[in-house]
Protein backbone atom coordinates (compact mmCIF):
# COMPACT_ATOMS: atom_id res chain seq x y z
CA UNK A 1 0.00 0.00 0.00
CA UNK A 2 1.08 3.62 -0.94
CA UNK A 3 1.79 5.33 2.67
CA UNK A 4 1.35 9.02 2.51
CA UNK A 5 3.24 11.94 1.75
CA UNK A 6 4.71 13.01 5.17
CA UNK A 7 3.35 16.33 6.55
CA UNK A 8 4.40 18.67 8.98
CA UNK A 9 2.11 18.73 12.06
CA UNK A 10 2.96 21.90 14.18
CA UNK A 11 -0.35 22.33 15.45
CA UNK A 12 0.17 19.23 17.20
CA UNK A 13 3.80 18.82 18.32
CA UNK A 14 6.13 21.93 19.67
CA UNK A 15 7.09 24.03 17.05
CA UNK A 16 10.31 22.91 15.11
CA UNK A 17 11.28 23.79 11.68
CA UNK A 18 13.74 22.07 10.23
CA UNK A 19 15.05 25.06 8.12
CA UNK A 20 16.33 26.47 10.90
CA UNK A 21 18.42 23.71 11.82
CA UNK A 22 19.97 22.17 8.93
CA UNK A 23 23.06 24.23 7.40
CA UNK A 24 22.99 25.35 4.02
CA UNK A 25 26.34 23.01 2.88
CA UNK A 26 24.36 19.87 3.81
CA UNK A 27 24.00 17.12 1.75
CA UNK A 28 20.14 16.80 1.50
CA UNK A 29 19.93 20.57 0.36
CA UNK A 30 21.93 20.19 -2.66
CA UNK A 31 19.66 17.17 -2.64
CA UNK A 32 17.07 18.93 -2.73
CA UNK A 33 18.19 21.54 -5.43
CA UNK A 34 19.02 19.14 -8.10
CA UNK A 35 17.00 15.95 -7.93
CA UNK A 36 13.35 16.66 -8.59
CA UNK A 37 11.56 13.23 -7.14
CA UNK A 38 7.96 15.16 -7.49
CA UNK A 39 6.46 12.49 -9.72
CA UNK A 40 7.99 9.93 -8.44
CA UNK A 41 4.84 8.67 -6.70
CA UNK A 42 2.98 8.83 -9.97
CA UNK A 43 5.33 6.89 -11.85
CA UNK A 44 5.74 3.76 -9.00
CA UNK A 45 2.24 3.96 -7.84
CA UNK A 46 1.22 0.94 -9.47
CA UNK A 47 3.70 -1.18 -8.22
CA UNK A 48 2.20 -0.80 -4.76
CA UNK A 49 -0.71 -3.32 -3.47
CA UNK A 50 -4.17 -1.31 -2.28
CA UNK A 51 -4.24 -3.63 0.59
CA UNK A 52 -2.19 -4.31 3.98
CA UNK A 53 0.09 -1.60 5.81
CA UNK A 54 0.87 2.27 4.51
CA UNK A 55 4.82 1.95 3.17
CA UNK A 56 7.16 4.49 3.19
CA UNK A 57 7.14 7.01 1.12
CA UNK A 58 8.53 6.70 -2.17
CA UNK A 59 10.49 10.28 -2.19
CA UNK A 60 11.66 9.62 1.62
CA UNK A 61 12.98 6.11 1.00
CA UNK A 62 15.15 7.41 -2.43
CA UNK A 63 16.10 10.63 -0.59
CA UNK A 64 17.39 8.34 2.24
CA UNK A 65 19.42 6.01 -0.28
CA UNK A 66 21.10 9.02 -1.95
CA UNK A 67 22.55 10.08 1.25
CA UNK A 68 23.40 6.50 2.26
CA UNK A 69 25.55 6.28 -0.73
CA UNK A 70 27.07 9.38 -1.31
CA UNK A 71 30.88 9.54 -1.09
CA UNK A 72 30.43 12.53 1.48
CA UNK A 73 28.90 10.79 4.29
CA UNK A 74 30.92 8.22 6.35
CA UNK A 75 30.28 4.97 7.05
CA UNK A 76 28.74 4.64 10.13
CA UNK A 77 29.83 0.83 10.60
CA UNK A 78 33.18 2.32 10.74
CA UNK A 79 32.84 5.26 13.17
Amino acid sequence: MLGPTQEAQAALFYEFSLEDHVPQDHLLRSIDRFVDLSDIRQYLSEFYSHTGRPSIDPELLIRTLLVASSPKRPMLRFT
